[in-house]
């Protein structure tokens, strides 16, 4: 369902209320949660908002839909955005795992994040994805190689490493798969360029040239985007 939003601030609320809300029925259920959250610019005010929410923060584990294959302290870091943003407050007691250990081995990482997800042997509480203008989501491109793969709904690796085919680093990402794994997903967008990829990628069917509409169209897990002018 797209919700459409009123304001910037409208939007970051009602996000933060929705992972809020996935993250406390998980921890009345089973006394720990996992929130897994995407990077790029625009999530920032998001983290903030969940940085002062009274939750538990110690019983929850946040890791990342994506991630560029830099070092930890590299301004385009989505694991430094969560870090800078997220990781305070009341929230900065929470487990973070990031994605990239050794920058110099994108492949090891890739390895090394799908073993890490294995390990949770949880599904996640709610994910919280974006979406880019030419119908990305996490790191899955259009034209990406091993985007079919990636897209396989029977894809054994719950991350992948995918190089887009116009970005500076290759990228570590959830495999579709692993993103219906979720109890919740959530999709944050903004702009009217965004609207209309949006509404082309919910036409069925699912096409690999919008990526998201993967997503958009699954009947699996609940889904909900907010969008914002």
């Amino acid at each position: 369902m797209l919700h459409v939003c009123a304001s910037a601030q409208e939007q970051t609320d009602r996000l933060c209320d929705a992972v809020c809300a996935a993250l406390r029925a998980d921890l009345a259920a089973d006394g720990h949660a996992l929130l897994v959250v995407s990077g790029g610019r625009s999530p920032a005010t998001l983290f903030d908002a969940l940085a002062a929410a009274p939750l538990d923060w110690s019983r929850v584990t946040v890791t990342l839909a994506d991630e560029r294959v830099v070092p930890a302290d590299h301004a385009d870091s989505n694991a430094a955005l969560v870090r800078a943003h997220m990781l305070r407050g009341a929230a900065a007691s929470a487990r973070f795992l990031p994605l990239v250990e050794d920058p110099a081995d994108p492949q090891r990482c890739a390895v090394r994040a799908a073993a890490q997800w294995r390990a949770l042997a949880q599904p996640p509480s709610v994910i919280v994805l974006g979406m880019g203008e030419d119908g990305h989501t996490a790191s899955l491109f259009p034209g990406a190689a091993g985007l079919p793969a990636a897209l396989d709904p029977g894809c054994a690796d719950a991350y992948v490493l995918i190089s887009p085919p116009a970005a500076p680093y290759p990228r570590i990402s959830l495999s579709l798969a692993a993103i219906l794994q979720a109890r919740r997903l959530l999709l944050s967008i903004a702009g009217h360029a965004k609207r209309t990829v949006f509404e082309q990628a919910s036409e069925p069917p699912p096409r690999a040239q919008w990526p998201i509409s993967f997503v958009i169209q699954q009947t699996r897990v609940p889904f909900d985007a907010f969008w914002t002018a």
